[in-house]
């Protein structure tokens, strides 16, 4: 039995030491050369990283430019917007309305804002509840409606109105449906409970308390701010800067601007699972209620994955999972221009922060390879594992060369330029009219001015859509003048190939 009990400690000994070694501090070089190489690899103008463990931020790297073609360069206080990031700030700020009593997770919607409909299905739009617009499972189609608010000058309750127009994807809590404008409306929950905008909000409960001093809920006055990043498109394998927008009207799905300095916080914040010092901002119900799944995805258990994934699914502002096992918590952000990660695995009380500010980013890239050094999961090269797929991604996307290539040359319009003009409805959006200006058709959006474009004639009724300016998240695109028996232009047919602003959804109607 002696010599059993000192095999086995011998043993357990051997274990432990084992683990300890997988598990030792990384080689915080290794890492940093990681990284310059990364961004270079990817192509990214420039990109911030910072690592937080046991409370503290013990690595920050910055790379590249915070703009192409100018000398200067990112620090660990640059700001930059962080998107979808402040989805999680957002169900935070209604953890806490819950704690004071002021609302309910499961309140329905309506109850407090009674202008929200769905799919003119007063049942539907009767029962939609809190947990339901956090959660993505209200119905509506990834990205749906994002054409709504995007570079809009309406207000929030307009969007929210208009939403109610979408079609509906799927049954009513049966799918999952990123939805940005549920977490608009969600902002405006919070405006209508507590009387003050979702901005003010998250600057008294958060950023103050936890002393995110560099972090803004607006581009108003950005400006006037030092040490900003510039957002990058990118075309034809070229990033080119584009102009830095101003989401504060729709700042609860993305508003957030911040840095890695800043974001250290807020994870080191969540990690300690929502306890600032000596304050508990978050009761441990909420931190349960926000990081559990309330819409689950099917993981593939008949194959291995590269993250020893077991399950996946989307808690209240923030998307779950597993890492080799161990619990991982994140979200991801996409901004005109910038593309952010922030990711923790709480049991290792570990945490990335990876801010870029262009389109083509290695955000998922830098934050596996960290994982796996610290953790020693693994010696896979993330970056050039996901720059193989991203560009074969890239390249397998033909949409636009598709449409170009059945361009029917030496065709003609069939009308005169002026039978063409008019004003157009759609009812998910509003009017969208057709001007003759200077002897060439005009687009104009009465809600986004800034979508205004020229119409190049195409083929047959189709027209090309050159934007007026650059945009980052679509570019070649064509609209179609609708004709009835009677050869009377009856609506418009949009054809802007992107994955994530669906001009398709419109369905303009000719009104006058």
């Amino acid at each position: 039995m002696k010599k059993l009990s000192i095999l086995t400690i011998l043993i357990v000994a051997f274990v432990v030491n084992i683990q300890a070694q997988s598990k030792k501090a990384p080689d915080f070089k290794k890492l940093d050369a990681y990284f310059a190489k990364m961004v270079q690899d990817w192509d990214v103008p420039g990109a911030s990283i910072g690592i937080v463990k046991d409370g503290k931020l013990v690595f920050t790297g910055n790379y590249g430019l915070i703009e192409t073609g100018k000398p200067e360069k990112p620090d660990e206080n640059t700001l930059y917007a962080i998107a979808s990031n402040s989805k999680a700030f957002t169900s935070a700020i209604i953890g806490m309305l819950v704690q004071e009593g002021k609302l309910k997770w499961n309140d329905r919607v309506k109850d407090h804002l009674p202008y929200f409909s769905l799919y003119d299905d007063p049942w539907i739009s009767s029962q939609v509840t809190v947990r339901d617009i956090l959660s993505h499972r209200v119905g509506l189609g990834t990205f749906s409606g994002d054409v709504i608010w995007y570079k809009s000058e309406m207000s929030a309750e307009n969007m929210i109105k208009l939403a109610g127009k979408l079609p509906q994807a799927y049954d009513f809590r049966a799918g999952y449906g990123y939805s940005n404008l549920m977490y608009i409306t969600a902002g405006e929950l919070i405006k209508k409970v507590t009387g003050k905008t979702w901005g003010e909000n998250v600057r008294e409960r958060i950023l103050i308390p936890l002393d995110m001093n560099r972090t803004l809920t607006s581009a108003i006055g950005l400006e006037n701010t030092t040490n900003v990043t510039t957002p990058h498109g990118r075309e034809n394998n070229l990033n080119f800067p584009i102009e830095f927008e101003d989401w504060s009207e729709i700042g609860a799905t993305g508003g957030i601007i911040s840095s890695v300095n800043d974001v250290a916080k807020w994870m080191i914040f969540n990690l300690n699972h929502g306890i600032n010092g000596t304050d508990t901002l978050l009761t441990k119900s909420t931190r349960n209620m926000v990081w559990t799944p309330h819409n689950n995805f099917t993981v593939d258990h008949t194959t291995k994955n590269d993250l020893g994934r077991h399950f996946s699914g989307y808690g209240l502002g923030w998307n779950l999972g597993d890492f080799h096992g161990k619990f991982m918590v994140g979200h991801t952000g996409g901004f005109d221009g910038m593309i952010t990660a922030v990711t923790m695995i709480p049991e290792e009380n570990l945490g990335i922060v990876v801010l870029t500010n262009g389109h083509k980013s290695p955000i998922m890239a830098a934050t596996y390879y960290a994982f796996d050094q610290f953790l020693g999961t693994g010696t896979k090269d993330w970056s050039s594992d996901l720059l193989d797929r991203t560009n074969e991604n890239q390249k397998n996307d033909t949409r636009i060369a598709d449409m170009k290539a059945k361009r029917v040359m030496d065709t003609k319009p069939s009308f005169p330029l002026s039978s063409y003009t008019g004003t157009f409805h759609a009812p998910v959006y509003g009017n969208i009219k057709v001007v003759l200006e200077a002897g060439e058709l005009v687009l104009l959006f009465e809600n986004s001015p800034r979508l205004s474009a020229k119409l190049r004639h195409w083929h047959y009724d189709v027209w090309e859509i050159v934007w007026d300016e650059k945009h980052a998240w679509f570019s070649f695109g064509t609209v179609k003048f609708l004709t009835d028996n009677d050869m009377q232009i009856t609506g418009l047919e949009f054809k802007v190939p992107n994955d994530d602003i669906f001009f398709e959804e419109l369905k303009p109607k000719k009104v006058r």
